[in-house]
Formats: C-alpha cells, sequence, structure tokens
C-alpha cells in the first residue's frame, strides 16, 4: 500500500472527527519515519532518536535504575529497534514497541541484580532454598552477553564502530558517522543491514 493509500485508509477509518484525522496523520509519519529509518535515512533516525529517548529513559527511572544500568538499557533498547525495525508489522506503534522492550530490559536487568546474595556471617544454612529456579537468571543474562560480545569481536572494527554510533545517546547524526568511518552516507544503512546479517550469523548455534 503506497503511502497515500495509507493516509487515505487512516483518515477513511478516522471519520469527520478532526481528533481522529489528526491521530491518523500522526500515526502515518510516525509509520513512514520507521520505513525511511530502516532504509538508512538519516534524518528519519534522527527524528526517532530525538522523539523517543525521553521516554526510554523515563522508563529507566521508573524502575529506578542507576544511571549506568539506565545507560545499558537505552543502549540495548535502541540496538533492539535496530536489529529489527525492519521486521515490525506495525511501525506507527514503535513508540509502544520501545516501551515494552525497554521494560524488558530493565526487569531483567533488576532480575540480574536480585540474584545478587548478601549473607550476614550468622546466618544459618540448614538446607537448599525453597523455590529457587533450577537455573541462575543473572547467570545466563551474563553468559548471553558474552556471547553478543565475542560476536561482536568477530566483526570488522568499522562495523562494530558503525553500531556504537548507530546506538550512541545523543544521537550522531549520519554526517558525522560518515566522517569517522569514511562511509559514504547512503552506504551507511545497507552497510548496517549486513552487520546484523552477519552478527545473527555469529549468534547462531553451531
Amino acid at each position: 500500500m503506497t503511502a497515500t493509500a495509507m493516509m487515505d485508509h487512516h483518515l477513511a477509518e478516522a471519520g469527520p472527527g478532526s481528533r481522529g484525522a489528526y491521530r491518523a496523520a500522526a500515526d502515518l509519519d510516525v509509520a513512514r519515519l520507521v520505513l525511511q529509518a530502516a532504509t538508512g535515512d538519516k534524518h528519519a533516525w534522527e527524528r526517532l532518536v530525538d522523539q523517543y529517548s525521553r521516554l526510554i529513559w523515563s522508563i529507566t527511572r521508573e524502575f529506578k535504575l542507576v544511571e549506568s544500568d539506565a545507560a545499558d538499557v537505552v543502549q540495548t533498547t535502541w540496538m533492539r529497534l535496530i536489529e529489527h525495525i525492519d521486521q515490525l508489522q506495525h511501525p506507527e506503534r514503535v513508540g509502544s514497541w520501545l516501551a515494552a522492550t525497554a521494560r524488558n530490559e530493565c526487569l531483567r536487568n533488576l532480575a540480574a541484580r536480585k540474584r545478587i546474595v548478601l549473607a550476614h556471617e550468622d546466618v544459618a544454612f540448614d538446607g537448599p532454598a525453597e523455590h529457587e529456579p533450577e537455573i541462575d537468571e543473572a547467570l545466563l543474562a551474563e553468559e548471553r552477553a558474552e556471547v553478543v560480545r565475542e560476536a561482536m569481536a568477530h566483526l570488522p572494527r568499522r562495523w562494530q564502530r558503525l553500531i556504537e554510533l548507530l546506538m550512541a545517546d545523543p544521537p550522531v547524526s549520519y554526517a558525522e558517522i560518515s566522517d569517522k568511518l569514511g562511509l559514504p552516507i547512503g552506504s551507511i544503512g545497507p552497510t548496517r543491514g549486513r552487520c546484523l546479517a552477519r552478527l545473527r550469523l555469529l549468534l547462531e548455534p553451531s
């Protein structure tokens, strides 16, 4: 469906009310940004980061994460979008997608923290604790993070830097990325796609 057809469809569903028409137009604008960012449009990506960074940071504050953990959550959330931006079934709902992803990352962070148990020396351990999970979630989370770090290390250094710059906060413009990495602006999006495809292959179980 073309962008014009999508607009007509949204406006038809909205009815004569101006509020519905405005909401439909806003949804279409967000969907366009997502689709354009997925093809490597630097301005679209920067607008997404500008529009939703505050939302993601506010969610980390809701979970009362320390600054370093909050920064990790923000970075991981944008990384998830980079990985899945061309697969979103409802691009107009990218804000909800980012919020849900940020909350999941916050919960993972808290779960990992809670696995660190500090015991007083005078506490007697009579036996194994009841209702403990068979697998340590914190250990699994750290193992997954280590696997990703190792996979990233196998990528060309320029690709590693590209991913780092795309996830930077505040966002780095495509012009800056082009200057730093010596990449033509038009090749940044395709290079990102090849980088993520290689990363997925490296992360597949052997």
